[in-house]
């Protein structure tokens, strides 16, 4: 990595990280006023969004918009997409309050989620989970840390010992059937299965070892953008669940602490990775 290069990354990286932290201190001001002022649902009855959702995302995209005025932005909740500069190749993903339920119920997995993608992938990132007192980071090709210390997935090589991350869906009730018979293979077969209700700390948790995989069948390029990230610089992999690499764009997600866990993974939950003919994004 030139220092030209090297020096662009990590000022992309101090953006993420600073955007995230400015996010994550509006989380920490309103816990100490005892949350959300108000609470809407957006598509489900478990769908929420609130004063702290919207707060948090304009303090993280305007400490963007402030370094960067060039870029494109892409945040969850209403208000947050942002075109970039005509020829512009970077995009932030910004998840302003990741476990919005959580955090409405004084649940400490909570976390402010920021990355930079490029036309190659995800550049820098940021989650930071003020609750739990930790600040993950990541930047292409300088690995991962957790409160500045290096990272690193774990060993674990037997999936019958995975712990395994995962999230529900519960905005598509259709699904659960499907998504049951994962967790019932999973819970089979492996040392267990968690659920935080944060894809970012869930994917923060393989990146430190905590977790041994993750998978989760439909999520926004907000909730995994920094994590995939996180996963990757630690020594992890990361694709959909059908196969094939992972985008900007809303979709799956699969993550484990090695190639062949990746593989055992997906045959544990009784998925098959399509041919390259079939994949998109």
């Amino acid at each position: 990595m030139s220092f030209s290069h090297r020096e662009h990354v990590e000022r992309l990286l101090a953006t993420a990280t600073a955007a995230a932290r400015a996010a994550a201190r509006v989380h920490r001001e309103a816990a100490r006023r005892g949350g959300g002022r108000w609470v809407s649902e957006k598509t489900a009855s478990s769908d929420f969004v609130s004063d702290v959702d919207m707060a948090s995302q304009e303090a993280a995209m305007a400490v963007i918009a402030e370094r960067h005025p060039g870029h494109a932005i892409l945040a969850e909740e209403e208000g947050g997409g942002r075109a970039g500069a005509a020829g512009g190749e970077h995009l932030w993903l910004v998840d302003p309050l990741d476990g919005t339920t959580n955090f409405l119920h004084g649940h400490p997995y909570h976390a402010a989620s920021v990355a930079v993608w490029d036309g190659k992938g995800p550049v820098a990132a940021a989650v930071d989970a003020q609750a739990l007192g930790k600040v993950w980071t990541a930047a292409r090709g300088l690995g991962a840390r957790e409160n500045g210390e290096r990272v690193r997935v774990s060993g674990t090589a037997r999936t019958s010992r995975y712990l395994l991350g995962t999230g529900f869906p519960f905005k598509a009730h259709a699904a659960l059937p499907e998504y049951l018979a994962q967790l019932d293979r999973a819970l089979r077969r492996t040392a267990g299965v968690r659920r935080t209700g944060a894809a970012a700390i869930d994917l923060a948790y393989v990146a430190n070892g905590i977790l041994d995989g993750f998978w989760e069948s439909r999520l926004g390029p907000w909730d995994f953008g920094a994590g995939a990230l996180l996963v990757t610089e630690a020594g992890g992999v990361v694709e959909r669940v059908e196969g094939g690499g992972v985008g900007p764009v809303a979709g799956s997600v699969m993550a484990a602490n090695s190639e062949e866990g990746l593989k055992s993974l997906r045959l544990i939950l009784g998925l098959q990775r399509r041919s390259a003919a079939n994949r998109t994004g």
